[in-house]
């Protein structure tokens, strides 16, 4: 992806993190960098070198691959000022959670490639789970340059737009449930005597080493859960509570829920639109 300039409206936490794992994973060379906020463009600059280069929204939009990584309320207005300054044919990417790309599109005039985003807040240490989805201008190469960009700050996987709600009740919504884990993981072990910075410790790197493990050796959970369950141990007496308290069937409904309210979310822009 040598020679690839990235363009960035709204460099927060996560336009940010996608600047700065873009360039040490050189998916792209540089950065065009827009934001209302010049202490942040100030900070990033300093903290990511030369190839980081804080400009307007028009001067970031002429770049190859241009993001838009604001607030929803605001992602078409910013669509539609950055509009005039795009390159032809170029991709404009938009992480806004909740607006559908038919309103980007609007924004920016028929027949410009657009592709809407749905990462989640790990991206900010390299880990996030990104989900994309394509308009019919897209090609395959600009499909395979956003996927470039969104890979180097964690795993990226293609689905179709519809599907989105699903990927926010489940990835993009999915870190708060995982807090709430080790939460409670925690809790446990400090109500058996562990000390709260030890309990919360072991709790994290559990996790992190589980799914480590189904991630790199294509594992089932129910076969790495089989492989720690021994009969009559101390794990089936763990599980047997969790199954007991309904922990399966209330993630499940956490992750419909959050699909469900994503969906109610966007039919009201909609028709406020």
């Amino acid at each position: 992806m040598t020679g690839i300039s990235l363009g960035i409206i709204g460099v927060g936490n996560l336009g940010g993190a996608l600047a700065e794992g873009a360039l040490q994973a050189g998916a792209a060379e540089r950065v065009l960098a827009a934001d209302v906020s010049s202490e942040r463009l100030q900070e990033l600059s300093a903290a990511l070198g030369g190839r980081f280069t804080a400009c307007s929204t028009e001067e970031a939009a002429a770049a190859d691959l241009v993001v838009l990584a604001v607030k929803p309320h605001i992602a078409p207005s910013a669509a539609a000022r950055a509009g005039a300054a795009l390159q032809p044919g170029a991709a404009v990417v938009s992480v806004a959670a909740g607006v559908p790309m038919a309103s980007i599109e609007a924004a920016l005039g028929a027949g410009r490639p657009v592709i809407r985003a749905m990462p989640n807040l790990a991206m900010v240490v390299g880990e996030s789970a990104t989900a994309l989805c394509a308009n019919a201008h897209v090609s395959k190469e600009q499909m395979a340059l956003a996927e470039s960009i969104f890979g180097a700050v964690g795993s990226v996987a293609r689905v179709e737009e519809p599907q989105m709600h699903a990927v926010t009740g489940l990835s993009g919504s999915g870190p708060a449930y995982v807090c709430l884990l080790i939460e409670a993981l925690a809790a446990g072990g400090v109500n058996r005597g562990l000390r709260p910075e030890v309990a919360q410790a072991l709790a994290c790197q559990t996790l992190l080493g589980a799914a480590k493990l189904l991630r790199e050796k294509g594992l089932h959970p129910a076969a790495l859960r089989d492989r720690v369950t021994t009969p009559a141990g101390t794990t089936i007496a763990g599980l047997r509570q969790l199954e007991l308290h309904g922990v399966r069937a209330g993630l499940m409904e956490a992750v419909e829920a959050a699909a469900q309210r994503s969906l109610e979310l966007a039919s009201a822009a909609h028709a406020q639109g």
